[in-house]
Protein backbone atom coordinates (compact mmCIF):
# COMPACT_ATOMS: atom_id res chain seq x y z
CA UNK A 1 0.00 0.00 0.00
CA UNK A 2 2.11 2.88 -1.22
CA UNK A 3 0.58 6.24 0.36
CA UNK A 4 2.62 9.68 -0.76
CA UNK A 5 3.27 12.15 1.41
CA UNK A 6 1.00 14.66 1.62
CA UNK A 7 1.51 18.30 2.92
CA UNK A 8 0.11 18.75 6.92
CA UNK A 9 -0.30 21.89 9.05
CA UNK A 10 2.57 21.12 10.73
CA UNK A 11 4.67 20.98 7.53
CA UNK A 12 3.33 24.49 6.70
CA UNK A 13 3.83 25.69 9.48
CA UNK A 14 7.59 25.08 9.41
CA UNK A 15 7.53 25.75 5.58
CA UNK A 16 6.50 29.24 6.45
CA UNK A 17 8.57 29.59 9.44
CA UNK A 18 12.04 28.86 7.21
CA UNK A 19 10.84 31.54 4.62
CA UNK A 20 10.24 33.98 7.27
CA UNK A 21 13.64 32.93 9.45
CA UNK A 22 11.57 32.64 12.63
CA UNK A 23 12.23 30.43 15.06
CA UNK A 24 14.50 29.64 13.35
CA UNK A 25 17.71 31.82 13.31
CA UNK A 26 20.04 32.33 10.12
CA UNK A 27 22.15 29.36 9.78
CA UNK A 28 20.01 27.27 12.31
CA UNK A 29 18.43 23.71 11.42
CA UNK A 30 14.76 22.14 11.77
CA UNK A 31 15.21 20.55 15.43
CA UNK A 32 12.81 18.79 17.13
CA UNK A 33 12.13 16.36 20.57
CA UNK A 34 10.51 13.33 21.45
CA UNK A 35 10.37 14.32 25.39
CA UNK A 36 8.65 10.53 27.23
CA UNK A 37 8.83 10.84 30.56
CA UNK A 38 10.31 7.55 32.04
CA UNK A 39 7.45 6.26 34.11
CA UNK A 40 6.09 2.99 31.96
CA UNK A 41 6.73 1.33 28.67
CA UNK A 42 5.94 3.81 25.50
CA UNK A 43 2.64 2.80 23.32
CA UNK A 44 1.55 3.11 19.89
CA UNK A 45 0.21 6.36 20.32
CA UNK A 46 3.98 7.40 21.21
CA UNK A 47 4.91 5.57 17.85
CA UNK A 48 2.71 8.57 15.61
CA UNK A 49 4.51 10.95 18.29
CA UNK A 50 7.91 9.24 17.41
CA UNK A 51 7.29 8.79 13.73
CA UNK A 52 6.48 12.66 13.15
CA UNK A 53 8.99 14.42 15.21
CA UNK A 54 12.37 12.00 13.91
CA UNK A 55 10.20 12.06 10.93
CA UNK A 56 10.06 15.52 10.30
CA UNK A 57 13.59 16.15 11.60
CA UNK A 58 15.18 14.11 8.62
CA UNK A 59 12.91 15.43 6.21
CA UNK A 60 14.42 19.23 6.84
CA UNK A 61 17.54 17.59 7.28
CA UNK A 62 17.81 18.64 10.69
CA UNK A 63 17.97 16.75 14.34
CA UNK A 64 15.81 15.26 16.68
CA UNK A 65 16.52 14.80 20.03
CA UNK A 66 15.61 12.17 23.06
CA UNK A 67 14.66 13.84 26.17
CA UNK A 68 13.49 12.10 29.32
CA UNK A 69 11.01 14.00 31.22
CA UNK A 70 12.17 13.13 34.80
CA UNK A 71 11.10 15.29 36.76
CA UNK A 72 9.09 12.86 39.37
CA UNK A 73 11.56 10.01 40.79
CA UNK A 74 8.06 9.02 42.91
CA UNK A 75 6.78 7.73 39.20
CA UNK A 76 10.15 6.68 37.27
CA UNK A 77 13.02 3.87 37.09
CA UNK A 78 15.96 3.46 34.80
CA UNK A 79 14.47 0.47 33.54
CA UNK A 80 12.03 2.38 31.42
CA UNK A 81 14.84 4.29 30.18
CA UNK A 82 16.15 2.11 28.87
CA UNK A 83 13.41 0.54 27.45
CA UNK A 84 11.92 3.39 25.65
CA UNK A 85 15.68 3.77 24.34
CA UNK A 86 14.86 0.34 23.06
CA UNK A 87 11.74 0.86 21.50
CA UNK A 88 13.16 4.05 20.02
CA UNK A 89 16.05 2.19 18.23
CA UNK A 90 13.48 -0.77 17.16
CA UNK A 91 11.33 2.06 15.02
CA UNK A 92 13.62 2.63 13.16
CA UNK A 93 14.91 5.80 14.89
CA UNK A 94 18.63 7.48 15.89
CA UNK A 95 19.23 10.39 17.95
CA UNK A 96 23.10 10.40 17.53
CA UNK A 97 24.39 12.36 19.91
CA UNK A 98 21.32 14.13 21.21
CA UNK A 99 20.28 12.15 23.86
CA UNK A 100 19.33 14.71 27.29
CA UNK A 101 17.57 14.17 30.46
CA UNK A 102 15.55 16.90 32.08
CA UNK A 103 17.75 15.94 35.24
CA UNK A 104 20.28 17.43 33.31
CA UNK A 105 19.25 21.04 33.67
CA UNK A 106 17.91 20.87 37.48
CA UNK A 107 20.58 23.98 38.32
CA UNK A 108 19.53 26.17 35.05
CA UNK A 109 16.20 25.56 36.25
CA UNK A 110 16.63 26.45 39.76
CA UNK A 111 18.18 29.46 38.24
CA UNK A 112 15.17 30.35 35.99
CA UNK A 113 13.08 30.27 38.92
CA UNK A 114 15.15 32.27 41.22
CA UNK A 115 15.64 34.95 38.11
CA UNK A 116 11.11 34.88 38.15
CA UNK A 117 11.18 35.29 41.77
CA UNK A 118 13.47 38.44 42.04
CA UNK A 119 11.10 39.91 39.25
CA UNK A 120 8.20 39.06 41.30
CA UNK A 121 6.69 36.93 38.82
CA UNK A 122 7.05 33.96 41.54
CA UNK A 123 6.62 33.46 45.03
CA UNK A 124 6.12 30.61 47.78
CA UNK A 125 2.83 29.80 48.66
CA UNK A 126 2.15 27.74 51.43
CA UNK A 127 -2.00 27.10 50.65
CA UNK A 128 -2.56 22.79 50.92
CA UNK A 129 -3.45 21.38 47.38
CA UNK A 130 -6.81 21.18 48.09
CA UNK A 131 -7.12 24.95 49.00
CA UNK A 132 -5.01 25.86 45.93
CA UNK A 133 -7.71 23.88 43.48
CA UNK A 134 -10.72 26.14 45.42
CA UNK A 135 -8.77 29.04 44.89
CA UNK A 136 -8.30 28.43 41.40
CA UNK A 137 -12.09 29.01 40.22
CA UNK A 138 -13.68 27.59 37.38
CA UNK A 139 -14.11 28.14 33.62
CA UNK A 140 -16.97 30.25 34.57
CA UNK A 141 -15.93 31.85 37.47
CA UNK A 142 -12.36 33.82 38.50
CA UNK A 143 -10.38 32.38 41.17
CA UNK A 144 -8.82 34.47 44.05
CA UNK A 145 -5.42 35.46 44.81
CA UNK A 146 -3.32 33.40 47.40
CA UNK A 147 -3.26 34.96 50.63
CA UNK A 148 0.80 34.39 50.16
CA UNK A 149 1.00 35.74 46.78
CA UNK A 150 2.28 39.47 47.97
CA UNK A 151 5.46 38.40 49.48
CA UNK A 152 8.68 40.73 49.34
CA UNK A 153 10.83 39.07 47.11
CA UNK A 154 13.33 38.49 49.70
CA UNK A 155 10.68 36.45 51.59
CA UNK A 156 10.80 34.75 48.47
CA UNK A 157 13.91 34.36 48.00
CA UNK A 158 14.58 32.73 51.64
CA UNK A 159 11.62 30.19 51.84
CA UNK A 160 12.45 28.93 48.40
CA UNK A 161 16.12 28.11 49.06
CA UNK A 162 14.43 26.85 52.18
CA UNK A 163 12.64 24.52 50.15
CA UNK A 164 15.81 23.53 48.51
CA UNK A 165 17.57 22.66 51.83
CA UNK A 166 14.69 20.55 53.00
CA UNK A 167 13.24 22.66 55.57
CA UNK A 168 10.05 22.07 54.58
CA UNK A 169 7.65 18.69 54.69
CA UNK A 170 5.92 17.64 51.18
CA UNK A 171 2.58 19.14 50.32
CA UNK A 172 3.37 22.31 52.71
CA UNK A 173 4.68 24.18 49.93
CA UNK A 174 5.09 25.19 46.25
CA UNK A 175 6.82 27.68 44.20
CA UNK A 176 3.96 29.17 42.05
CA UNK A 177 4.26 31.63 38.86
CA UNK A 178 2.57 35.10 39.66
CA UNK A 179 0.44 35.70 36.13
CA UNK A 180 -3.11 36.31 36.65
CA UNK A 181 -5.95 34.76 38.84
CA UNK A 182 -8.84 35.72 36.31
CA UNK A 183 -7.72 34.99 33.25
CA UNK A 184 -10.11 32.87 30.92
CA UNK A 185 -7.16 30.25 30.83
CA UNK A 186 -6.99 27.69 33.90
CA UNK A 187 -3.28 27.10 32.91
CA UNK A 188 -2.59 30.69 33.55
CA UNK A 189 -3.74 31.13 37.27
CA UNK A 190 -0.73 31.38 39.28
CA UNK A 191 0.35 27.67 38.33
CA UNK A 192 2.72 25.95 40.47
CA UNK A 193 6.20 25.52 38.81
CA UNK A 194 7.82 23.22 42.04
CA UNK A 195 6.80 21.16 44.65
CA UNK A 196 8.12 18.90 47.38
CA UNK A 197 9.08 15.75 46.66
CA UNK A 198 11.38 14.30 49.88
CA UNK A 199 12.50 10.13 50.79
CA UNK A 200 12.57 9.49 47.14
CA UNK A 201 15.51 9.14 45.03
CA UNK A 202 16.12 10.31 41.71
CA UNK A 203 17.43 7.68 39.19
CA UNK A 204 20.22 10.02 38.51
CA UNK A 205 20.81 13.02 40.88
CA UNK A 206 20.28 10.66 43.73
CA UNK A 207 19.23 12.83 46.81
CA UNK A 208 21.04 15.69 45.26
CA UNK A 209 17.20 17.57 45.35
CA UNK A 210 13.94 17.38 47.20
CA UNK A 211 12.57 20.03 44.69
CA UNK A 212 11.19 18.92 41.22
CA UNK A 213 9.80 21.09 38.78
CA UNK A 214 6.53 20.52 36.99
CA UNK A 215 6.21 20.14 33.34
CA UNK A 216 4.89 23.11 32.30
CA UNK A 217 7.91 24.66 34.36
CA UNK A 218 10.57 22.61 32.72
CA UNK A 219 9.09 22.35 29.22
CA UNK A 220 10.18 25.20 27.84
CA UNK A 221 13.37 26.04 29.28
CA UNK A 222 14.10 22.99 28.22
CA UNK A 223 13.83 23.26 25.02
CA UNK A 224 15.06 26.49 24.62
CA UNK A 225 18.49 25.30 26.05
CA UNK A 226 18.50 22.33 23.52
CA UNK A 227 17.73 24.55 20.46
CA UNK A 228 14.72 23.29 19.80
CA UNK A 229 12.95 25.23 16.81
CA UNK A 230 9.59 23.44 16.99
CA UNK A 231 8.22 21.78 19.76
CA UNK A 232 5.61 19.52 18.84
CA UNK A 233 3.42 18.04 21.29
CA UNK A 234 -0.30 16.43 21.34
CA UNK A 235 -3.64 18.51 21.34
CA UNK A 236 -4.03 18.68 25.18
CA UNK A 237 -1.36 20.77 25.44
CA UNK A 238 -2.74 23.46 22.86
CA UNK A 239 -4.32 25.39 26.56
CA UNK A 240 -0.67 24.83 28.01
CA UNK A 241 1.20 27.01 24.82
CA UNK A 242 0.60 30.42 26.47
CA UNK A 243 2.22 29.47 29.88
CA UNK A 244 4.94 27.95 27.51
CA UNK A 245 5.57 31.33 26.01
CA UNK A 246 5.19 33.25 29.57
CA UNK A 247 7.85 31.56 30.99
CA UNK A 248 9.91 32.10 27.78
CA UNK A 249 9.37 35.43 27.33
CA UNK A 250 9.74 36.05 30.89
CA UNK A 251 13.46 34.64 31.47
CA UNK A 252 15.95 36.29 29.63
CA UNK A 253 18.79 33.30 29.70
CA UNK A 254 17.82 32.36 26.38
CA UNK A 255 17.97 33.76 22.85
CA UNK A 256 16.20 31.44 21.25
CA UNK A 257 12.14 30.69 21.50
CA UNK A 258 10.75 27.65 20.11
CA UNK A 259 7.92 27.37 18.52
CA UNK A 260 5.06 25.06 20.41
CA UNK A 261 3.15 23.17 17.96
CA UNK A 262 -0.23 20.66 18.72
CA UNK A 263 -1.19 18.08 16.96
CA UNK A 264 -4.41 15.55 17.58
CA UNK A 265 -2.78 12.20 19.66
CA UNK A 266 -4.10 8.68 18.70
CA UNK A 267 -6.79 6.84 19.44
CA UNK A 268 -7.50 3.72 18.31
CA UNK A 269 -10.40 1.54 18.84
CA UNK A 270 -10.33 -1.59 21.33
CA UNK A 271 -7.81 -0.45 23.32
CA UNK A 272 -6.15 2.38 25.83
CA UNK A 273 -3.79 5.24 25.36
CA UNK A 274 -2.84 6.43 28.59
CA UNK A 275 0.63 4.62 30.30
CA UNK A 276 -1.61 5.12 33.58
CA UNK A 277 -4.65 2.77 32.80
CA UNK A 278 -1.69 0.62 31.03
CA UNK A 279 0.39 0.48 34.20
CA UNK A 280 -2.65 -0.58 36.42
CA UNK A 281 -3.40 -3.91 33.90
CA UNK A 282 0.06 -4.72 35.15
CA UNK A 283 0.72 -4.08 38.26
CA UNK A 284 -2.85 -5.70 38.88
CA UNK A 285 -1.76 -8.31 36.89
CA UNK A 286 -4.49 -8.33 34.43
CA UNK A 287 -1.93 -8.99 31.52
CA UNK A 288 1.60 -10.57 32.40
CA UNK A 289 3.73 -7.40 32.03
CA UNK A 290 4.84 -4.30 30.32
CA UNK A 291 5.14 -6.68 27.28
CA UNK A 292 2.34 -9.10 27.49
CA UNK A 293 1.39 -9.18 23.41
CA UNK A 294 -1.99 -7.95 24.23
CA UNK A 295 -0.98 -4.24 25.25
CA UNK A 296 -0.58 -1.28 22.52
CA UNK A 297 3.05 -0.82 23.97
CA UNK A 298 5.81 -0.93 21.49
CA UNK A 299 7.50 -3.61 23.60
CA UNK A 300 3.94 -5.90 23.26
CA UNK A 301 3.62 -5.43 19.72
CA UNK A 302 6.91 -6.24 18.99
CA UNK A 303 6.15 -9.45 21.00
CA UNK A 304 3.07 -10.43 19.28
CA UNK A 305 4.98 -10.37 16.07
CA UNK A 306 4.66 -6.60 14.48
CA UNK A 307 7.24 -5.22 12.40
CA UNK A 308 8.30 -1.33 12.54
CA UNK A 309 8.12 -1.21 8.95
CA UNK A 310 4.47 -1.77 9.25
CA UNK A 311 3.65 0.78 12.39
CA UNK A 312 5.91 3.35 10.77
CA UNK A 313 3.03 2.90 7.42
CA UNK A 314 0.49 2.85 9.97
CA UNK A 315 1.54 6.07 11.15
CA UNK A 316 2.06 7.82 7.42
CA UNK A 317 -1.33 6.45 6.45
CA UNK A 318 -2.95 8.37 9.57
CA UNK A 319 -0.98 11.32 8.86
CA UNK A 320 -1.39 14.44 11.02
CA UNK A 321 -4.48 16.31 12.47
CA UNK A 322 -5.33 19.44 13.91
CA UNK A 323 -8.78 17.47 15.77
CA UNK A 324 -9.48 14.45 17.38
CA UNK A 325 -10.75 10.95 16.20
CA UNK A 326 -10.31 7.36 16.78
CA UNK A 327 -8.53 5.29 14.32
CA UNK A 328 -10.14 1.62 13.59
CA UNK A 329 -7.92 -1.15 14.81
CA UNK A 330 -8.44 -2.89 11.44
CA UNK A 331 -5.93 -0.31 9.59
CA UNK A 332 -3.63 -1.06 11.85
CA UNK A 333 -3.83 -4.95 11.38
CA UNK A 334 -4.18 -4.15 7.78
CA UNK A 335 -0.58 -2.50 7.45
CA UNK A 336 1.04 -5.15 8.97
CA UNK A 337 -0.88 -8.12 6.84
CA UNK A 338 0.63 -6.17 3.69
CA UNK A 339 3.82 -5.88 5.06
CA UNK A 340 3.84 -9.38 6.60
CA UNK A 341 2.33 -11.03 3.29
CA UNK A 342 5.54 -9.97 1.78
CA UNK A 343 8.15 -10.90 4.17
CA UNK A 344 6.74 -13.81 6.00
CA UNK A 345 7.49 -17.53 4.85
CA UNK A 346 4.90 -19.80 4.43
CA UNK A 347 4.82 -23.20 6.64
CA UNK A 348 1.88 -25.34 8.16
CA UNK A 349 0.98 -25.81 11.06
CA UNK A 350 -2.05 -28.11 12.75
CA UNK A 351 -3.51 -26.43 16.05
CA UNK A 352 -5.92 -29.25 16.47
CA UNK A 353 -4.85 -31.91 15.23
CA UNK A 354 -6.54 -35.25 13.38
CA UNK A 355 -5.17 -38.51 12.38
CA UNK A 356 -5.30 -39.53 8.76
CA UNK A 357 -3.83 -42.78 7.67
CA UNK A 358 -3.44 -43.31 4.19
CA UNK A 359 -4.24 -46.99 3.43
CA UNK A 360 -2.39 -47.55 -0.03
CA UNK A 361 1.11 -45.82 1.26
CA UNK A 362 3.91 -47.78 1.86
CA UNK A 363 4.42 -48.24 5.32
CA UNK A 364 8.61 -47.45 5.50
CA UNK A 365 8.46 -44.83 2.67
CA UNK A 366 8.94 -40.76 3.76
CA UNK A 367 9.50 -38.52 1.06
CA UNK A 368 10.79 -35.02 1.02
CA UNK A 369 8.32 -32.95 -0.97
CA UNK A 370 9.59 -29.17 -2.43
CA UNK A 371 7.75 -26.57 -1.13
CA UNK A 372 7.97 -22.23 -1.91
CA UNK A 373 8.77 -20.01 0.84
CA UNK A 374 6.59 -17.24 -0.26
CA UNK A 375 4.80 -17.04 -3.17
CA UNK A 376 4.88 -13.36 -3.51
CA UNK A 377 9.19 -13.32 -3.26
CA UNK A 378 10.57 -16.14 -5.60
CA UNK A 379 14.07 -14.84 -3.91
CA UNK A 380 12.92 -16.62 -0.39
CA UNK A 381 13.18 -20.11 -2.41
CA UNK A 382 11.79 -23.64 -1.11
CA UNK A 383 12.20 -26.07 1.69
CA UNK A 384 11.89 -29.64 1.83
CA UNK A 385 8.87 -30.99 3.96
CA UNK A 386 8.56 -34.87 5.13
CA UNK A 387 5.83 -36.51 4.05
CA UNK A 388 4.46 -40.16 5.19
CA UNK A 389 1.78 -42.72 5.36
CA UNK A 390 0.07 -40.94 8.92
CA UNK A 391 0.11 -37.44 9.14
CA UNK A 392 -2.14 -34.80 10.86
CA UNK A 393 -4.76 -32.11 9.38
CA UNK A 394 -7.31 -29.90 11.52
CA UNK A 395 -10.34 -31.35 13.10
CA UNK A 396 -11.97 -29.02 11.23
CA UNK A 397 -11.07 -30.42 7.88
CA UNK A 398 -12.78 -33.38 8.19
CA UNK A 399 -16.69 -34.01 8.85
CA UNK A 400 -18.42 -36.83 8.56
CA UNK A 401 -21.88 -35.13 7.93
CA UNK A 402 -20.81 -32.61 5.91
CA UNK A 403 -23.26 -29.07 4.85
CA UNK A 404 -23.98 -28.30 1.55
CA UNK A 405 -21.36 -26.31 0.01
CA UNK A 406 -18.13 -28.47 2.70
CA UNK A 407 -15.50 -28.34 0.29
CA UNK A 408 -13.20 -30.38 2.62
CA UNK A 409 -12.63 -33.55 3.43
CA UNK A 410 -15.66 -36.09 4.30
CA UNK A 411 -16.88 -39.72 3.38
CA UNK A 412 -15.97 -40.23 -0.15
CA UNK A 413 -14.83 -37.12 -0.79
CA UNK A 414 -11.22 -36.30 -2.34
CA UNK A 415 -9.25 -33.23 -1.30
CA UNK A 416 -6.03 -32.16 -2.33
CA UNK A 417 -2.99 -31.95 0.32
CA UNK A 418 -1.23 -29.12 0.13
CA UNK A 419 2.30 -30.20 -1.65
CA UNK A 420 1.75 -33.74 -1.68
CA UNK A 421 -1.23 -35.92 -3.15
CA UNK A 422 -4.99 -36.36 -3.63
CA UNK A 423 -6.67 -38.06 -1.12
CA UNK A 424 -10.20 -39.94 -0.79
CA UNK A 425 -11.39 -40.48 2.57
CA UNK A 426 -12.77 -44.54 2.95
CA UNK A 427 -13.58 -44.70 6.81
CA UNK A 428 -13.25 -43.54 9.85
CA UNK A 429 -12.64 -44.40 13.44
CA UNK A 430 -14.32 -43.07 16.66
CA UNK A 431 -14.22 -43.38 19.95
CA UNK A 432 -16.74 -44.86 22.72
CA UNK A 433 -17.57 -41.41 22.83
CA UNK A 434 -18.60 -40.98 19.14
CA UNK A 435 -16.26 -39.01 18.60
CA UNK A 436 -13.31 -39.33 15.18
CA UNK A 437 -10.40 -40.24 16.04
CA UNK A 438 -9.10 -41.16 13.03
CA UNK A 439 -9.55 -40.84 9.16
CA UNK A 440 -8.39 -43.83 6.40
CA UNK A 441 -7.50 -42.14 3.10
CA UNK A 442 -6.03 -43.73 0.10
CA UNK A 443 -3.86 -41.55 -2.05
CA UNK A 444 -3.39 -41.63 -5.64
CA UNK A 445 0.35 -41.71 -6.21
CA UNK A 446 -0.22 -39.75 -9.95
CA UNK A 447 -0.87 -36.71 -7.92
CA UNK A 448 1.99 -35.64 -6.36
CA UNK A 449 2.91 -32.23 -6.21
CA UNK A 450 -0.84 -31.60 -5.56
CA UNK A 451 -1.79 -31.85 -9.15
CA UNK A 452 -3.35 -34.28 -11.44
CA UNK A 453 -2.05 -35.16 -14.53
CA UNK A 454 -5.82 -36.62 -15.79
CA UNK A 455 -6.98 -32.66 -15.48
CA UNK A 456 -9.97 -33.50 -12.77
CA UNK A 457 -10.20 -31.21 -10.00
CA UNK A 458 -10.93 -30.78 -6.68
CA UNK A 459 -12.72 -28.06 -4.55
CA UNK A 460 -10.73 -28.44 -1.13
CA UNK A 461 -6.90 -28.08 -0.46
CA UNK A 462 -5.99 -28.91 3.31
CA UNK A 463 -2.77 -28.69 5.22
CA UNK A 464 -1.15 -31.16 7.22
CA UNK A 465 2.14 -32.37 8.97
CA UNK A 466 3.81 -35.69 9.02
CA UNK A 467 2.58 -37.36 12.47
CA UNK A 468 6.27 -39.23 12.39
CA UNK A 469 8.39 -35.63 12.12
CA UNK A 470 5.46 -32.88 13.65
CA UNK A 471 7.10 -30.89 16.46
CA UNK A 472 4.66 -30.24 19.39
CA UNK A 473 3.87 -26.25 20.10
CA UNK A 474 2.29 -24.19 21.94
CA UNK A 475 0.14 -21.49 19.71
CA UNK A 476 -1.63 -18.73 21.22
CA UNK A 477 -4.29 -16.55 19.89
CA UNK A 478 -4.49 -13.66 20.73
CA UNK A 479 -7.47 -10.84 20.18
CA UNK A 480 -8.91 -7.77 21.19
CA UNK A 481 -7.93 -6.90 25.25
CA UNK A 482 -11.35 -5.18 25.19
CA UNK A 483 -14.38 -6.46 24.41
CA UNK A 484 -16.31 -2.61 23.27
CA UNK A 485 -14.33 -0.55 20.68
CA UNK A 486 -14.49 2.30 23.07
CA UNK A 487 -12.80 0.31 26.30
CA UNK A 488 -13.86 3.50 28.76
CA UNK A 489 -17.33 2.64 28.17
CA UNK A 490 -19.05 1.33 30.98
CA UNK A 491 -20.89 -2.34 31.23
CA UNK A 492 -20.00 -3.70 28.23
CA UNK A 493 -21.31 -7.68 28.35
CA UNK A 494 -18.10 -10.22 28.62
CA UNK A 495 -17.79 -13.03 26.20
CA UNK A 496 -19.27 -16.26 26.54
CA UNK A 497 -16.28 -19.08 26.93
CA UNK A 498 -14.76 -20.83 24.40
CA UNK A 499 -15.11 -24.38 23.99
CA UNK A 500 -12.31 -26.74 23.11
CA UNK A 501 -9.34 -24.84 24.31
CA UNK A 502 -7.57 -23.57 27.57
CA UNK A 503 -8.79 -20.26 28.31
CA UNK A 504 -6.08 -17.76 30.08
CA UNK A 505 -8.26 -14.49 30.10
CA UNK A 506 -5.38 -12.97 32.39
CA UNK A 507 -2.49 -13.32 34.12
CA UNK A 508 -2.33 -16.50 36.49
CA UNK A 509 -4.43 -15.50 39.28
CA UNK A 510 -5.36 -12.40 38.41
CA UNK A 511 -8.88 -11.69 39.12
CA UNK A 512 -11.61 -11.37 36.57
CA UNK A 513 -13.57 -7.88 36.52
CA UNK A 514 -17.15 -8.11 36.67
CA UNK A 515 -19.78 -6.39 34.19
CA UNK A 516 -20.83 -3.96 36.87
CA UNK A 517 -17.11 -2.61 37.42
CA UNK A 518 -16.98 0.97 37.28
CA UNK A 519 -13.93 1.82 35.25
CA UNK A 520 -12.61 0.58 32.03
CA UNK A 521 -11.41 -2.84 33.47
CA UNK A 522 -15.41 -3.83 33.04
CA UNK A 523 -14.75 -4.11 29.28
CA UNK A 524 -12.09 -6.27 29.56
CA UNK A 525 -12.41 -9.49 27.14
CA UNK A 526 -11.68 -12.78 28.98
CA UNK A 527 -10.79 -14.51 25.73
CA UNK A 528 -8.05 -11.75 24.92
CA UNK A 529 -6.05 -15.00 25.33
CA UNK A 530 -6.50 -18.45 24.16
CA UNK A 531 -3.94 -21.31 24.75
CA UNK A 532 -3.59 -24.11 21.89
CA UNK A 533 -1.15 -26.71 23.52
CA UNK A 534 -1.34 -29.84 21.33
CA UNK A 535 -0.87 -27.90 18.32
CA UNK A 536 1.79 -29.39 15.61
CA UNK A 537 3.90 -27.72 12.98
CA UNK A 538 6.32 -28.87 10.24
CA UNK A 539 9.69 -29.94 11.16
CA UNK A 540 11.32 -26.72 9.86
CA UNK A 541 10.67 -25.04 12.89
CA UNK A 542 11.93 -26.86 15.60
CA UNK A 543 14.43 -24.35 16.64
CA UNK A 544 13.07 -21.08 14.85
CA UNK A 545 14.83 -18.12 16.17
CA UNK A 546 12.64 -15.82 18.87
CA UNK A 547 11.39 -13.27 16.71
CA UNK A 548 11.02 -15.00 13.69
CA UNK A 549 7.38 -14.24 11.52
CA UNK A 550 5.60 -16.80 9.42
CA UNK A 551 2.44 -17.30 7.85
CA UNK A 552 0.77 -20.89 8.91
CA UNK A 553 -1.16 -21.41 5.78
CA UNK A 554 -5.02 -20.95 6.62
CA UNK A 555 -4.45 -19.75 9.94
CA UNK A 556 -2.33 -16.26 9.87
CA UNK A 557 0.46 -14.92 10.72
CA UNK A 558 2.40 -15.85 13.94
CA UNK A 559 5.50 -14.86 15.30
CA UNK A 560 8.00 -17.35 17.79
CA UNK A 561 7.63 -16.33 21.28
CA UNK A 562 10.59 -15.45 23.82
CA UNK A 563 8.96 -18.32 25.90
CA UNK A 564 10.09 -20.86 23.50
CA UNK A 565 12.66 -23.67 24.67
CA UNK A 566 13.96 -25.89 22.01
CA UNK A 567 12.15 -28.82 20.27
CA UNK A 568 8.93 -26.99 21.79
CA UNK A 569 8.65 -23.71 19.78
CA UNK A 570 5.74 -21.29 21.35
CA UNK A 571 3.88 -18.84 19.09
CA UNK A 572 2.19 -15.97 19.20
CA UNK A 573 -0.94 -15.30 16.29
CA UNK A 574 0.56 -11.51 15.33
CA UNK A 575 -2.71 -11.72 13.36
CA UNK A 576 -5.94 -13.07 11.28
CA UNK A 577 -5.88 -13.52 7.63
CA UNK A 578 -9.20 -12.20 7.83
CA UNK A 579 -8.85 -8.94 6.11
CA UNK A 580 -11.92 -6.64 7.76
CA UNK A 581 -10.24 -3.16 6.45
CA UNK A 582 -10.04 -4.64 2.60
CA UNK A 583 -13.08 -5.75 2.31
CA UNK A 584 -14.71 -3.15 3.64
CA UNK A 585 -13.41 -0.96 0.46
CA UNK A 586 -11.52 1.69 3.21
CA UNK A 587 -8.34 0.66 1.74
CA UNK A 588 -9.07 1.56 -1.82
Amino acid sequence: METPKTSNFIRDIINQDIKEGAPLAEGAIVETRFPPEPNGHLHIGHAKSICLNFGLAAEYNGVCHLRFDDTNPTKEEAEYVEAIKRDVKWLGFDWGQHLYYTSDYFDRLYKCAVELIKKGKAFVCHLSPDEIRQYRGTLTHPGQNSPYRERLVDENLELFEGMRQGKFEEGSCVLRARIDMSSPNLNMRDPVLYRIIKNTPHHRTGTKWCIYPSYDYSHPISDAIEGITHSICTLEFEDHRPLYDWILNELSLFKSHPKQIEFARLNLTYTVMSKRKLLELVSGSFVTDWDDPRMPTISGLRRRGYTPEAIRKFCEVIGVAKANSIVDIALLEYCLREDLNQRAARVMAVLNPLRLVIDNYPEDLTEELEAENNPEDASMGSRKIPFGKVIYIEQDDFCEQPPKGYFRLAPGCEVRLKHAYYVKCVDVIKDNNGRVVEVHCTYDPETKGGWSKDGRKVMGTLHWVSVEHAIPSEVRIYSHLFTKPNPEDEGAPLAEEAPLAEITPMAKGAPLPTKKAEDFKSNLNPESLIKLTSAMVEPSLANADVGNRYQFLRHGYFCVDADSVPNMPIFNRTVSLKDSWARSGKAR
